[in-house]
């Protein structure tokens, strides 16, 4: 059953702070809404007057997706609107609909192969052209319902929206919204930390996880709980966003960056895989990196120029791959006993 809480007692001048407040937030965000014929929506982003923002993800859609994507305009059911900004020059910025956007191209341009429908199923393995001369003409006056926010929107607005669009969403990640969410000074220095060759030699990710902007992830991860794990609760996503927002625009650069720098070279010179599990591994765990980054980091601070013994007994131990599976992993215990866990085991204290 659920806590009951105390009932808040209104009073008039909440009812205007409030009403005060929700008129100021409206006047904030003006939009208009436009249907667009998919011909127009694919002959603006060719030209560039639609256009896909730095923050966004890159475009990630598998074959099935797309195809499943082109099934639904061709059956004609509804689409979910499309969000726009208009700037300043009169182009429009892509804030959601990124995705579905560049399938239409795709499509149009005769660069997608349908493939994996099971209503229509008589269209995989057919191009854009391979459609009757009827069904191509449906295709592209197809009208899809766009938002645009004027261009007197504030970026926070813009931003505010894309988080409420993608928070939670089951197609982009967490490191992908934040890029649209944070965008800042701190957001830019992490980026260049997850393009680092030595830190992609040291922590292999799959071509598909890079696009999903994993590396960022992890990077995020290793500064956040380097300074803050403690004070982690329970929501990771929250945890981060808060971080990030809080460094958004001023942050100890030239700490972070010597930290960063120096934990990656000991990685390279201790451990014989770097962060993944053996030298084949195509991927790594996140709560494995997690341990071993943060946990090298802290120890560093402490002693700098630690020499230690051989790590292979306790990295390899059944004790260790205790501490890093994936069970509980996000619970405040679990991450600062696996965190700390390899500061002491470094440091010779256990």
């Amino acid at each position: 059953m659920a806590k009951k809480t105390s009932p808040v007692t209104i009073t008039e001048s909440g009812r205007e702070a409030a009403e005060k407040e929700i008129r100021e937030t409206q006047r904030e965000i003006r939009f208009d809404t436009r249907d667009f014929p998919v011909e127009t929506i694919v002959r603006r982003f060719q030209e560039g007057s639609f256009f896909i923002p730095p923050y966004q993800r890159e475009f990630v859609w598998n074959l099935e997706d797309q195809s499943q994507f082109v099934e639904s305009v061709v059956m004609g059911l509804p689409i979910p609107m499309m969000f726009l900004a208009e700037d300043e020059n009169g182009t429009f910025e892509i804030v959601d609909g990124a995705q579905r956007i560049q399938t239409l191209v795709g499509f149009v341009s005769d660069e997608l192969i349908l493939r994996g429908l099971a209503k229509l199923s008589s269209l995989n393995g057919f191009r854009f052209t391979d459609l009757p001369q009827v069904q191509q003409n449906k295709f592209t006056s197809r009208a899809l319902r766009l938002v645009i926010l004027d261009e007197d929107t504030t970026d926070e607005s813009r931003r505010d929206l894309f988080h409420r669009i993608n928070k939670g969403g089951r197609n982009l990640m967490a490191s992908e919204r934040r890029r649209g969410v944070h965008e800042g000074k701190f957001l830019t220095f992490l980026e260049k930390c997850a393009a680092f060759q030595l830190f992609q030699d040291l922590c292999p990710v799959s071509d598909r996880m890079k696009k999903r902007k994993e590396p960022l992830e992890l990077v995020t991860r290793f500064f956040a709980y380097s300074e803050k794990y403690r004070d982690f609760i329970h929501d990771v996503d929250e945890f981060l966003d808060d971080f990030v927002e809080a460094n958004r625009d001023d942050f100890s650069k030239d700490r972070f960056k010597r930290e960063f720098e120096s934990t990656l070279r000991f990685v390279k010179r201790n451990f014989p895989y770097g962060f993944a599990k053996s030298e084949t591994a195509k991927t790594t765990p996140r709560v494995r990196f997690e341990a071993l980054s943060v946990g090298v980091n802290l120890a560093l601070r402490k002693m700098p120029n630690l020499e230690p013994a051989p790590v292979t007994e306790w990295l390899e131990s059944e004790e260790f791959r205790q501490k890093t599976t994936t069970h509980g992993s996000n619970s405040p215990i679990r991450l600062a006993d696996r965190i700390e866990f390899v500061r002491d085991k470094l440091l010779g204290v256990r």
